[in-house]
């Protein structure tokens, strides 16, 4: 058995507090990622994940140590630095003949291997390269994503998902117009993948809502598709699956039409509407005949029952 599998009982307060922290939750964490150095990373290569790492921050873990691993044949070594350092998404960076400059982008289920895909690096602009204002660390960016084959093809859909996944930090309840400082796009264009940053500068427009501005803020990347090691239907539908604390309850005898309008059924007792309270008005008022001629029928009524 794996020393991380067995059940481990804790001894201080302390592993306790650790303990506590690794289990299910129903609001869970916000996902962390890895990143990691294959055995053969050239500079290219490891430029690369320091700019991705430069993206997450405060969100991920940059090994500096190359680790002689292969994704696709072993993923053993994967799921040992997820467990370790709880991380659900990692990127792995590797370099040789065959596959120059290649990234594997991928994400976990119950630390182990999920979907991940193969991505080639055919063109990149560092972050130091580009002699612009950057973002400060731990902010949100807004991910665009350009391109028909994100939403026909399966591969390109399932990487659209792996993108949003890993780059799309905590989720927030409200949104501040100064807190939109940089936009992700991604390009899916004749096979290939176009990743872009942006910084966004609000101009003045003379009214009260800004004008943008994009400024290119790097990395850039062009990017390849590769290999790609999906997951089943059933496994994919289960990682998806909401706990039922978390679903929203059906509200009774409430219906929306076409155009979104509202309606609800209420359900009340039968009601004596001879009893019901009007407005008093002198003119509403009865006149003491109407009043006598009343009272006769009601007592009519009375003898006739009995």
């Amino acid at each position: 058995m794996d020393a991380l599998d067995r059940v481990v009982k804790p001894k201080t307060k302390r592993a306790k507090r650790f303990l506590e922290k690794r289990e299910p939750k129903l609001s869970e964490n916000i996902k962390n990622a890895m990143l990691i150095k294959g055995g053969n990373a050239n500079s290219t290569v490891t430029q690369v994940l320091r700019d991705v790492y430069a993206l997450k921050k405060p969100y991920g873990i940059l090994y500096k140590k190359k680790n002689i691993t292969r994704p696709f044949e072993d993923q053993t070594s994967l799921e040992f630095f997820s467990k370790k350092s709880d991380c659900s998404l990692f990127m792995f960076g590797s370099h040789n003949k065959k596959r120059p400059n290649n990234l594997v982008i991928g994400r976990m289920y119950d630390y182990h291997v999920l979907d991940m895909i193969e991505l080639g690096i055919e063109k990149f602009v560092s972050l130091k390269d580009i002699k612009n204002s950057k973002c400060p660390e731990g902010t949100k960016p807004m991910l665009i994503f350009a391109g028909d084959d994100f939403d026909v093809t399966e591969d390109y859909r399932r990487l659209k998902s792996l993108l949003i996944d890993f780059f799309r930090g905590p989720t927030v309840s409200n949104i501040r117009l100064a807190g939109l400082e940089y936009v992700l796009h991604f390009t899916a264009l004749n096979g290939k993948i176009y990743f872009r940053s942006y910084k966004l500068l609000l101009k003045k427009s003379g009214c009260r809502t800004p004008r943008i501005e994009l400024e290119e803020m790097g990395p850039s990347l062009d990017l390849v598709l590769r290999r790609t090691h999906l997951a089943s239907d059933d496994l994919y539908k289960l990682s998806m699956k909401m706990p039922k604390a978390l679903k929203p309850k059906k509200k009774k005898n409430i219906s929306h039409d076409t155009f979104g309008t509202t309606y609800g059924r209420i359900h009340m007792q039968k009601q004596d509407l001879s009893k019901l309270q009007t407005r008093k008005m002198k003119g509403l008022k009865k006149r003491p005949a109407e009043r006598k001629a009343e009272e006769e029928e009601n007592k009519s009524k009375r003898i006739k029952k009995n």
